[in-house]
């Protein structure tokens, strides 16, 4: 499948036996059954865009799959069409019922996503069976002519396996362009982390519905080719049992890998056959060989075939990009200007009429007890919180409620209190998707992340992964991510938390040097030794209030301050 890990030649040399085998050795009832694997093997490659690199539970898959395969049966038995009208029209009508479906249900979150998908398909197997003139009812509909290509019938067999496995190789070529392109790298960091991903320029809405989207193209053309391979369609292809089929291959497979689908689907559905000789007991080992895998390999078979192709080769680290310096900003901006913005949750006024002008070339600091509003302030700002009243201007331009994707691309930038990175992604990876919605291809995005990388000192970690950072790395990596965007705005939440006294020197100099060429930086920070030589003008929170905005040479002297805020923390 031209995945680009060690395995690629073990799934090669699989590819290779698996021809073998259905040329040679493989008889009619086990083509038919290596038909099916392909079958269910294009089901997964779809399911894999939404679900393994999106993060996105999706029950649909099964409905997509029915969906296909009833234009197929409909169209084939009742009307007579042909295979170059039926298959283009079973992955058009999925595709025409994910749109709306898409927009629909895509805002819900986790748990509710995957019962709102399932429902859907629940309804489609429920018209199935109750609108007999057209679906056949319970008995569905028998007789659907097979798949005629250029005039041939395709006949049952070598043939008609030849024919869907074609159409595999044919998906998990587009899979795999998909997964290694802006697309696919944007959805593995959408599923990581949504807020992220969001504040890094990126859709998250659009993202998920074009994932969505094409996982029921996928999901079409598998259940068009199912009812080819077997002749006849009923309600059961809409049934649960499908969509179960699907996940349990894309997780056995590997979840985030292509060739999961296919190394997946080719052991699910023959491993059943290899027990056979069990007779009752059959099922039992087959359940305890499912289970056996899923906790020997978390990360999936391909994910297992990499481990070990790791250590055979010896861990030979990876080849890096060299550093480009990302385009400099545009002419500067009018920096961020922000006027009596107030946010309540519930009953509770988290911020209070807050107001601050962010100009260019300065450093502006916010401070004030734990739970006085600063975060949900930089939340308001970067877009992931809507104020419920004041207004936001970033580079003169009105943005007041406007998305953090956008907020993002119109040239702002954050850190989270907490360093954000993905999980089991490697730094250079992590760095570059903050480049994924402004450069044009992922190259070019891990090119400018190694700029960014070296620049703040970490250039080394390029290659290594961001799980089991230390924390002032991590810290450093996270700061790249927002560095790498050349954003004319920064805003910074705590970006000296566990740093020692030398590496808060060397942030204050980064931080000097970032203002010294145009950029406007909130400062988030507790550290009244790191923050007042840098600031020159601190604003105090309390109870979502400002109690002070002025220089950082008085912030010490004003009794408010001192009452609210200094003076807790001298007697701490």
């Amino acid at each position: 499948m031209g995945e680009r890990s060690p395995s690629r030649i073990p799934l090669i040399a699989g590819a290779f036996a698996l021809v073998v085998y259905a040329l040679a050795f493989a008889s009619p009832y086990g083509l038919r059954v290596l038909t099916v694997a392909g079958v269910y093997a294009l089901a997964t490659l779809g399911f894999k865009i939404v679900f393994g690199l999106g993060g996105a539970l999706s029950w649909a898959q099964g409905a997509f799959f029915g969906v296909g395969a009833y234009v197929t049966g409909i169209l084939g038995s009742r009307y007579g069409l042909g295979f170059e009208t039926t298959f283009p029209l079973s992955m058009l009508v999925p595709l025409l019922l994910a749109l709306p479906v898409g927009l629909a249900v895509l805002r819900l979150e986790s748990h509710y996503f995957a019962l709102a998908t399932l429902g859907i398909a629940q309804v489609l197997h429920l018209l199935a069976v109750n609108l007999p003139e057209l679906t056949g009812g319970s008995n569905g509909l028998a007789g659907v002519p097979a798949a005629v290509l250029f005039g041939w019938p395709v006949p049952r067999g070598l043939p008609m396996a030849g024919l869907v496995w074609g159409l595999v190789a044919v998906g998990g070529l587009i899979g795999w362009r998909l997964a290694q392109g802006r697309i696919g790298r944007s959805l593995t960091m959408l599923r990581d982390d949504p807020l992220a991903a969001a504040t890094l320029g990126l859709d998250v809405g659009r993202l998920r519905l074009t994932a969505f989207c094409i996982s029921a193209l996928f999901g079409g053309a598998a259940g068009a080719l199912a009812v080819h391979t077997q002749r006849v369609v009923s309600p059961e292809v809409l049934e649960f049992p499908v969509m179960v089929s699907i996940l349990t291959i894309a997780i056995v497979g590997g979840r985030g890998r292509m060739a999961g689908a296919v190394l997946g689907a080719v052991l699910l559905l023959h491993l059943p056959e290899w027990f056979r000789f069990l007779e009752r007991g059959y099922l039992v080992v087959y359940g305890v060989a499912l289970l056996a895998t899923v906790v020997l390999a978390p990360d999936g078979l391909t994910g297992l075939l990499d481990r070990i192709a790791r250590r055979l080769s010896g861990g030979r680290p990876p080849i890096l990009a060299a550093a480009t310096e990302p385009p400099p900003l545009p002419n500067p901006p009018d920096g961020m200007t922000v006027e009596g913005v107030r946010k309540s949750f519930g009953g509770v006024l988290a911020v209070d009429g807050v107001s601050l002008a962010l100009r260019p070339g300065t450093i502006t600091g916010l401070i004030g007890p734990n739970g006085s509003g600063k975060s949900t302030v930089i939340n308001l700002l970067s877009g992931l919180e809507r104020s419920d009243a004041g207004r936001v201007r970033l580079g003169g331009q009105e943005v007041t409620g406007a998305r953090a994707d956008r907020l993002a691309r119109a040239g702002l930038a954050r850190s989270f209190q907490a360093a954000a990175l993905p999980a089991g992604a490697g730094v250079l990876e992590a760095v570059a998707a903050a480049r994924l919605a402004i450069d044009p291809d992922a190259a070019t995005a891990q090119a400018h992340a190694r700029w960014a990388l070296d620049r703040l000192g970490v250039g080394a970690l390029a290659g290594q992964g961001c799980d089991g950072l230390p924390a002032a790395l991590r810290r450093r990596v996270e700061l790249a991510r927002s560095l790498v965007r050349r954003p004319a705005v920064l805003l910074l939440d705590e970006p000296a938390a566990g740093l020692t006294d030398g590496e808060k020197a060397e942030l204050a100099t980064l931080l000097r040097a970032l203002a010294g060429e145009g950029m406007a930086i909130l400062l988030v920070e507790h550290d009244m030794e790191f923050l007042l030589p840098l600031a020159g003008t601190v604003l105090c929170l309390d109870r979502g209030r400002v109690i002070y905005d002025g220089p950082a040479s008085g912030v010490r002297l004003d009794p408010a301050v001192a009452a609210a805020y200094l003076g807790r923390a001298v007697s701490a």
